[in-house]
């Protein structure tokens, strides 16, 4: 069912029904969920590969060892520069669906750690993000505050032993987080409805996800401004995000669902 082929109404209450009758909801969120906060995207008309001349070289490994001030210069303001971002209305929405029993977790494709920070309990970051930071040297840890702490003073952020720090976001050159994504693909295996929003899916092994959660029988519903390649086998498609989030909130509103799963 396409946006084309039916108005908002119908829409949410299709979505209703969705989410009155699933046992086990996963969201499955990609950058335009964080788009809407200001953050701009990594492949969009104006994401990061097509306004920063090295941004194939910004999450490049073995660049990382060459010259770490390529990635700190360039995501200054992506990761570094969110803590001055709040959350939107998505993150919201989601945080609260899971507050009233209606969603198991958040699968994120994201590295901005916006969910944890709306409130979503439980986040599988696919990709990483910069919560935790270990030198490349001795594997010393520091948190994402740590570092924003020294960035205030220093273009990259050194341990005592003379290393720089990497954060824990997966790179081009590693391998990708194992158990994030046995998670994932064991929760998607098991929910009987997954939110696809803000995501083209064109990323793997990230897209499989949902393809996964559609084989075991879940419904899907996708909401992203651009086509995917689910959008043939999806139960709801609509385009708008923001709109999105307020017909979620209001749902969760109108329902007055139970603050928490029994």
């Amino acid at each position: 069912m396409s946006q084309s082929q039916t108005n908002s109404e119908t829409f949410r209450r299709e979505l209703t029904r969705l989410l009155e009758n699933s046992n086990k909801t996963l969201a499955f969120t990609g950058a335009g969920v964080s788009t809407l906060c200001g953050i701009p995207d990594f492949r969009g008309t104006h994401g990061m590969y097509q306004s920063q001349p090295d941004a194939e070289r910004i999450f490049d490994l073995t660049w990382f060892h060459r010259d770490p001030s390529l990635y700190y210069r360039g995501c200054r303001d992506l990761i570094y520069g969110t803590s001055q971002i709040e959350p939107g209305p998505l993150h919201l929405a989601l945080a609260r669906l899971e507050e009233v029993g209606r969603l198991e977790a958040v699968i994120t494709q994201n590295i901005d750690m916006l969910h944890q920070r709306a409130g979503s309990g439980t986040v599988i970051e696919l990709h990483g993000s910069g919560r935790i930071h270990r030198c490349i040297r001795c594997g010393h840890q520091l948190g994402f505050d740590a570092i924003l702490k020294m960035l205030e003073t220093v273009e990259v952020p050194l341990c005592a032993c003379g290393a720089p720090y990497k954060p824990d976001i997966t790179f081009f050159g590693e391998s990708l987080p194992e158990d994030a994504f046995r998670d994932a693909f064991d929760l998607a295996s098991e929910c009987d409805l997954m939110l696809v929003l803000g995501t083209s899916l064109t990323v793997h092994p990230a897209a499989s996800v949902p393809a996964i959660a559609k084989r075991h029988g879940a419904a899907i519903v996708i909401v992203n401004a651009q086509p995917t390649p689910l959008d043939s086998e999806c139960n709801l498609r609509w385009y708008d995000l923001a709109e999105f989030a307020e017909f979620l909130m209001a749902i969760i509103e109108t329902n007055k669902w139970a603050t928490a799963r029994t």
